[in-house]
């Protein structure tokens, strides 16, 4: 029998308590949806799902992750030089079976993040809702540290996701929605539990998740060596 795995508070975060902060702005709402229709007709003969490396691939995403708002509130949370480690457009067509797992952004096989020296950040194209696929978060799940984690049982074209071990896919009881309008973005700590749902609507929703890093944040496993994509700074 599968069981939530416990959760606790145990330490700060450069994003407070919570773990995470919303309503944040990186394009207009109207400007965001047009770019969402762009997006959305570019790839709808092949049902994209997921394309990494968005920001080293599209103009528009190359911008988005230096949105001045945004990139303001990035350096406030981790420092002035700052660096795209990854990034990953997400399209939750409607009709497709799309659940997001549990998951913390800031590990996988490959390395670590240090939470001091890291940020997730999800940017909405289209408006995101509860029942189009918003994020769902833990508030202050962050405080566990990085858990134990495995790639989902899918055979989606898209991939297997990473999720925590020991925690069932849906709502937690301690779970909070964070719907955005188009055009806005929240940040969470990169050891934030999340996830989100599939797509129940009539109409595709599109997001971009980006990973922030500054100067010394990744931990390697192995002969991994990231390339960054470095915005402000001279610490590269």
């Amino acid at each position: 029998m599968s069981h939530t795995a416990e959760i606790r508070y145990a330490g700060p975060s450069p994003l407070g308590e919570s773990g995470y902060r919303t309503g944040l702005d990186w394009n207009t709402h109207g400007r965001a949806r047009a770019r969402a229709a762009e997006i959305i007709t570019e790839h709808r003969a092949g049902r994209t799902e997921v394309v990494r490396g968005a920001h080293l691939l599209f103009d528009w995403a190359a911008h988005a992750v230096r949105s001045p708002d945004l990139l303001r509130v990035v350096q406030e949370t981790i420092g002035g030089s700052v660096a795209v480690e990854n990034t990953f457009l997400m399209i939750k067509w409607p009709g497709r079976d799309f659940p997001v797992p549990w998951h913390q952004d800031g590990t996988n096989p490959r390395m670590q993040l240090d939470p001091e020296l890291s940020v997730a950040a999800w940017l909405a194209v289209t408006d995101a809702t509860t029942i189009n696929g918003c994020l769902q978060v833990v508030p202050g799940s962050h405080a566990a540290g990085y858990l134990d984690y495995g790639r989902e049982e899918s055979d989606a074209q898209r991939g297997k996701a990473l999720g925590v071990q020991g925690m069932p896919n849906g709502p937690h009881e301690r779970g909070v929605w964070l719907p955005l309008d188009a055009g806005q973005a929240c940040l969470m700590d990169v050891r934030l539990i999340h996830r989100s749902d599939s797509n129940m609507t009539v109409g595709a929703r599109v997001g971009l998740n980006v990973r922030y890093v500054a100067p010394g944040a990744i931990r390697p496993s192995g002969p991994h060596s990231p390339s960054l994509y470095p915005l402000t700074g001279s610490d590269w």
